[in-house]
């Protein structure tokens, strides 16, 4: 398939994967959930550039946000890795890219099925 610019699928996610700020973005989301805030301060970018990172990263199912109630009763969004391995096999036909994703937490399906269902 391929997008409005004439890449495939998989050469968007090449491109992607080598941004140094979707990488960093994925590396600090694996392990725990973080805003938009301190993933531009872990990458020393503008939060405007995170963001349209973090929009390309969910497009292709990379990343996924989870909405949070914090102390004060507001709800805000924070980002979770969904990218456990991507493979690059090399057949006679080209290049063959296979991605593998991370199980969404029940925690994070309960919360947004509910969403769903009272939205």
């Amino acid at each position: 398939m391929s997008s409005m610019d004439g890449r495939t699928d998989d050469e968007e996610l090449y491109a992607l994967l080598d941004d140094d700020y979707a990488r960093r973005i994925l590396v600090e989301t694996y392990g725990e959930t973080r805003s938009a805030e301190a993933l531009s301060d872990a990458c020393g970018a503008s939060e405007s550039t995170i963001y349209r990172r973090v929009e390309r990263l969910r497009e292709r199912g990379l990343l996924e946000g989870v909405q949070r109630l914090d102390p004060g009763g507001h709800h805000h969004e924070v980002y979770a890795a969904r990218l456990e391995r991507v493979t690059v096999e090399l057949t006679d036909d080209g290049f063959v890219v296979e991605v593998d994703y991370r199980e969404e937490h029940a925690a994070d399906r309960f919360t947004r099925l509910y969403e769903e269902l009272s939205g």
